[in-house]
C-alpha cells in the first residue's frame, strides 16, 4: 500500500490463508492500521480522524431522519417538527445532524489550512490535494441542499438566491436553473430534486475518502518538517516512523474525544446557536426576508460572491471586454467558484522548494493574512451589502486571489528560506530533547 519499507501482513492459519487468497480485507486492514508514520505529526494531524467521525455521524443521523421526513412543500416543515416533538429521540438526531454539519465544515476548514500551512499539497501529494478539494465541494453541495429540506424561510429564499445565480451564466444560465430547480421557481420538483441529492452525495463523498486515504498511503504522508521519510532501506524508515496503531491512533481518539466534549455541549445546551431565527417559520414564497444570511461555512465565499458589483472597475472591464456579456451577477459566480480553484491550483502555482511554512519567514505573515483574511470574510458575509460592509467584503476577496495568484508564486523567486532538518528523526529527536530537559539538537541556528 505505501512506498516505505515495512512489515506486510502475512496470514498465519489456515483459515487466514483462505480468506487472504480469495478477499485480502484483513491484509489491507493490517496494513492500513501499522503504515509507517512520520513520528513527528503536531496536533493539527487530528482533523482526519474528526472527518471521519463527522461524515459517519451524518450518515447515521441522516438515515433515521429520513425515515419521518415528508419530502412535500406543504408537509416538509411539519414533517421536521414531528420528528423534534413526536419521534423518540428526534430532537436530538437533528441537533446532532445540523450540528454535525458544522463539526464537518470546522475540521475540514482547519484540515485545509494545515495543508496549506505545511505544503501538504506539494509533490507528490498533487492527486491527493485535488481529491481532497472535489470532496469538499461535495461537501458544500450536500451542506447546501440540506439546508433546503426544512423548508424555513431562509432556506427557502436563499435557494432562490442561489439558484438564480446560475441564470446569470450567458446563453444557457436560464436552461441550467430550469433544470437543477426542475420549474421556472423553487418548489415541488426542487425539493425532491435537493432531496434526492443530499442523500446519495455523502455515500459519493464516502468513496472519494476512501480514495483520499488509499491516496496519501501511496506517498505517505506529510508532517511538519516537509521532509520525507527515508525509504532507501527499512531500517531508516524506522527510524522516521512509527506505526498508526496504536501511537497515532490513540492520540486521535484522544483528541476526538476532546472535541467531542465540546461539540456535545453546544448540542445539549445551545443546538439552535448557529441557525437563523428566519428558518423556524415555515417558507412563504410571497414574503421575503430582509437580509439573506446562508449558512456560516459558506459566508466567506458568499462575501466574494456578493463583493464584485457593477460599479468596481475590474467588473465595468470585464463587461466592456465582453460586450456586456460578463455582468456584475455572472463576474461574482465566477469569483466564488474562482476563490475554490484557486485553492485546488495551489501545488501549481506555489513556487518555493521548501515545502513547509516552518521554514518560511515570510510566507508565514502572508499566510497568517490569509487567515484572518478568510476570518474577516466570514464575518462581512454575514452582515448586509450596504453601508462599509461591500468595501471591506471587496478588499478581503482581493487579497484572496492576490495570495495564491500573485504572493505565493513570488515568494518562491525572492524568499530565502531556512534550511529544513535533512531527516525526520532528527527533527523530531530536536523537539523531544526540547521537551525534556535534554540539551536541544540545533536544526538551524537561524530558528
Amino acid at each position: 500500500m505505501s512506498g516505505i519499507p515495512h512489515d506486510h501482513y502475512e496470514p498465519r492459519t489456515s483459515g487466514e490463508k483462505w480468506l487472504n487468497r480469495r478477499l485480502p480485507v484483513v491484509g489491507l486492514l493490517y496494513d492500513t492500521l501499522m503504515i509507517p508514520t512520520p513520528k513527528n505529526l503536531n496536533w493539527m494531524w487530528i482533523w482526519g480522524i474528526v472527518l471521519v467521525f463527522a461524515l459517519v455521524l451524518q450518515i447515521a443521523t441522516g438515515i433515521v431522519l429520513v425515515m419521518h421526513y415528508t419530502p412535500h412543500v406543504d408537509m416538509a416543515f411539519a414533517s421536521v417538527e414531528h420528528i423534534m416533538r413526536n419521534v423518540n429521540g428526534g430532537f436530538m438526531l437533528r441537533y446532532l445532524h445540523a450540528n454535525g454539519a458544522s463539526l464537518f465544515f470546522f475540521a475540514v476548514y482547519l484540515h485545509i489550512f494545515r495543508g496549506l500551512y505545511y505544503g501538504s499539497y506539494k509533490a507528490p501529494r498533487e492527486v491527493t490535494w485535488i481529491i481532497g478539494m472535489l470532496i469538499y465541494l461535495l461537501m458544500m453541495a450536500t451542506g447546501f441542499m440540506g439546508y433546503v429540506l426544512p423548508w424555513g424561510q431562509m432556506s427557502f429564499h436563499g435557494t432562490a438566491v442561489i439558484t438564480g445565480l446560475f441564470g446569470a451564466i450567458p446563453f444557457v444560465g436560464d436552461s441550467i436553473q430550469t433544470w437543477l430547480l426542475g420549474a421556472g421557481a423553487v418548489g415541488q420538483p426542487a425539493l425532491n430534486r435537493f432531496f434526492s441529492l443530499h442523500y446519495l452525495l455523502p455515500f459519493v463523498i464516502t468513496g472519494l475518502v476512501v480514495v483520499h486515504v488509499w491516496a496519501f498511503h501511496s506517498t505517505g504522508n506529510n508532517n511538519p518538517t516537509g521532509v520525507e521519510v527515508r525509504r532507501t532501506s527499512k531500517a531508516e524508515a524506522e527510524k522516521d516512523t512509527l506505526p498508526f496503531w496504536p501511537y497515532f491512533v490513540i492520540k486521535d481518539l484522544f483528541a476526538l474525544a476532546v472535541i467531542l466534549i465540546v461539540f456535545f455541549g453546544i448540542v445539549a445546551y445551545m443546538p439552535n446557536f448557529l441557525g437563523h431565527p428566519d428558518n423556524y417559520v415555515e417558507a412563504n414564497p410571497l414574503a421575503t426576508p430582509s437580509h439573506i444570511v446562508p449558512e456560516w461555512y459558506f459566508l466567506p465565499f458568499y462575501a466574494i460572491l456578493r463583493a464584485f458589483t457593477a460599479d468596481v472597475w475590474v467588473v465595468m472591464f470585464a463587461n466592456w471586454v465582453t460586450f456586456g456579456i460578463v455582468d456584475a451577477k455572472f463576474f461574482g459566480v465566477l469569483a466564488m467558484f474562482g476563490a475554490i480553484a484557486v485553492m485546488a491550483l495551489a501545488p501549481w502555482l506555489d513556487t518555493s522548494s521548501v515545502r513547509s511554512g516552518r521554514y518560511r519567514p515570510m510566507f508565514k505573515w502572508w499566510f497568517a493574512l490569509l487567515v484572518v483574511d478568510f476570518v474577516v470574510l466570514m464575518w462581512v458575509g454575514a452582515m448586509p451589502a450596504e453601508g462599509i460592509y461591500p468595501y471591506i467584503a471587496l478588499i478581503g476577496a482581493t487579497y484572496w486571489f492576490a495570495y495564491f495568484l500573485v504572493i505565493l508564486p513570488l515568494l518562491g523567486v525572492f524568499e530565502r528560506p531556512l534550511t529544513p532538518p535533512s531527516t525526520i528523526e532528527e527533527d523530531f529527536a530536536a523537539h523531544y530533547s526540547a521537551h525534556t530537559g535534554g540539551t536541544k539538537t540545533v536544526v538551524n541556528p537561524a530558528e
